[in-house]
Formats: structure tokens, sequence, C-alpha cells
């Protein structure tokens, strides 16, 4: 569906339009000539009887149809873009899935783990099947629990499969992803992080210009955020980042790749106190962490307070990620309208005059 036309590849045609209103006094003057002939008769009666009654407005929709395509090819010559809703090139969507201890908390029903397994679910049976899907579960730490598959059977499984664990690493989450994604852009997780042999503040893509070794790699030019079509991340998460790579830096490696993160805040603002293997703790959401990194990947944060929101949530994504608003031209939709209109005038005019025009 067009929402909105921005602009012209070739302008100059747009000029011909002027013509148009030349045809509409050329067609007035022929009109004004064939009247004038028609009282050159000696009783106009006879001329009314002998041609019975008078076509009346009819005699003037071919030529308005025909006015019309003409102004649609004309346009259509011109190479009008406009902005328009068409199917996704989105081809895999990464699911990075808080599995730590917080998302025992019973503030959204049953309780935050479930609930989002449940919407990450019905999540997947909304998607095409031609979409590949892969799963990142994280806590402490972060790993894959299903490479990018067509198979929802696998999918679900690897969701029922999720075990609570300690920490929360939403960076390192974001980084597996892209790891996954991008499996020979050499981005490694170990080197990212700020330890002891790194200074704070080393900019995380510069452990992706190196290997293991040290050596450099092929230079990595950043493109900009959110031109990355073929792919996506939905990160969901309650809570605050406790260790691992630090959540902005993995942000901003996504965002000069061109990868749209999508965050999804489960639980409530407030947070709740719950105890988990000996640790009493206050779980509660880091929305403007959440809220950064959608901003800087040219993303949206979506929050999530109950099982339901959470399930619109997610629907909403799926929504998103399977139809896209593009610039596209629309020569030949015009086209095709002109066509259309040149048929129905011509057709009119055979069936009521027995002519053409």
């Amino acid at each position: 569906m067009t929402n909105l036309l921005t602009h012209f590849l070739w302008p100059q045609f747009l000029w011909l339009l002027l013509t148009l209103p030349l045809l509409v006094l050329l067609y007035i003057w022929l009109l004004r000539r064939k009247k004038k002939v028609a009282l050159r008769y000696a009783s106009l009666s006879i001329v009314r009887e002998a041609m019975g009654k008078g076509p009346g407005f009819r005699r003037h929709v071919p030529p308005l149809l025909f006015l019309l395509s003409l102004t649609a090819m004309l346009v259509a010559a011109s190479r009008p873009l406009a902005v328009v809703s068409l199917p996704s090139e989105q081809e895999t969507i990464m699911l990075a899935m808080d599995v730590s201890g917080s998302m025992r908390a019973t503030d959204v029903l049953p309780n935050r783990l479930v609930a989002s397994q449940n919407a990450a679910k019905a999540f997947l049976a909304d998607l095409p099947r031609n979409v590949r899907v892969g799963i990142v579960a994280f806590a402490g730490t972060a790993a894959v629990v299903q490479s990018p598959t067509l198979s929802r059977e696998d999918l679900v499984a690897a969701i029922d499969k999720f075990q609570l664990q300690r920490g929360t690493a939403i960076g390192n989450g974001i980084v597996v992803s892209l790891a996954e994604l991008f499996p020979d852009a050499g981005i490694d997780i170990a080197s990212m992080q700020t330890g002891r042999d790194r200074q704070r503040g080393v900019a995380i893509d510069q452990a992706a210009k190196e290997g293991k070794d040290g050596k450099e790699k092929k230079p990595f030019t950043p493109v900009a955020p959110g031109s990355y079509t073929s792919a996506a991340i939905i990160l969901l998460t309650d809570g605050q980042r406790t260790t691992g790579v630090d959540s902005m830096d993995a942000a901003k490696v996504a965002a000069d790749r061109g990868v749209r993160i999508y965050t999804v805040g489960v639980g409530t603002v407030d947070g709740e106190t719950i105890g988990f293997e000996g640790w009493s703790m206050r779980v509660k959401l880091d929305e403007e962490t959440l809220k950064g990194i959608a901003r800087n990947t040219q993303a949206e944060y979506f929050y999530a307070g109950t099982a339901a929101d959470l399930k619109k949530v997610y629907e909403t994504l799926s929504s998103r990620l399977t139809v896209v608003k593009k610039e596209t031209e629309i020569s030949g939709i015009l086209a095709l309208v002109a066509a259309a209109f040149a048929l129905l005038s011509a057709g009119l005019s055979l069936a009521w005059f027995n002519r053409i025009l």
C-alpha cells in the first residue's frame, strides 16, 4: 500500500502535463464546431427527430477516461518513487532470551520465564515459514541453544529446555547473536571483554579486526545503523546487566553492522524481591539501557508488564519484521492504471457509440 509519494527520477517529463489543458480546450472546440455544423440544417426539429434522444453526459465519459489514461502515463514516464509497504527481505531472526535467576519472578504470571517462553512460541507460529530463527540464551554467560533453522519444532524444543542460571550478561547475548549472524567476522566475546590486558574504553570493534593470534584481519567498514535487512535481533530481558560485555558497546557492534536490535523489557518497572540459590535480590527493569540499545540500532523498545502485554509485543514484532516500508518506483503500477483507463474508454465508446472516441 502506498503511503507517501516522495520524488521523481525523471521530473522533466512532468512538464508534459501542461499539454492536458490544451487537449481539454481542443475537445471543447470540436464540440462547438460540431454544434455549428448541425445548425446549418434547415430544421433542427428534423435533426432531433432523426437522431432521437441524445447521449447526454455519456458522450463525455470515454474522452474523460482517455484523459485520465494520458495523465497516468505521463506521471509514470517521470518514474515516481513512493514509500510503500512490501514483504520484508528478513531472512534470519535471532532471539536472545534472558534465563537469569530473576526470570523466576511472578510479577508476570505464571512467572517471567514461562510467560516469555509461551510468547516466543506464539511468535514463531506467526512467522512466515521461510524466515529462519536462531535462539541464544544468556544469564552469566551466553550460548547458542539453537542455530538458525526453519524447523519450528526444533526451536520450540530449545525454548522448552531453558534452565535458570545466575548473572545477567546482556551484552554477551548480543555478541553471541552477532557472531552467529556473521560467523566469518571474527567477533569473539573473550577478546571483547575489558580484562587485565586491555585498557578500559577500547572499542569492541577493534577486537573484531584482530584474530586470536593478534594479526590484523580484513578491514571492517561500518555501515549505517539499521541498513542490514537480512537479519535482526530480538533481545528479551527482565533485568540489569551484572556481568559480561557492556550492553551499549555490544549494541554499537550491531549498529556498525546495520543490525537492528528490538528490545523487550519483561516485568514491572519497580520489580520485586526474590530468592534464588540462597541469594536474595531485587529485580527490576533497566529500561533506559534497553531503550538506548534499540535507539542506537534504529529499532524499537517494547515494555511487557504482563503476560498479555508480552504476547501483544511479539505479535507486533511479527508484523514489523515481515512487512517493511521501502522507497520503491511505482511506474509499473501507474502504467497499469493508464492501460486500464484506456481500455475502459475504448470499450465504453464502442458499446455506446459503435466507434472509438
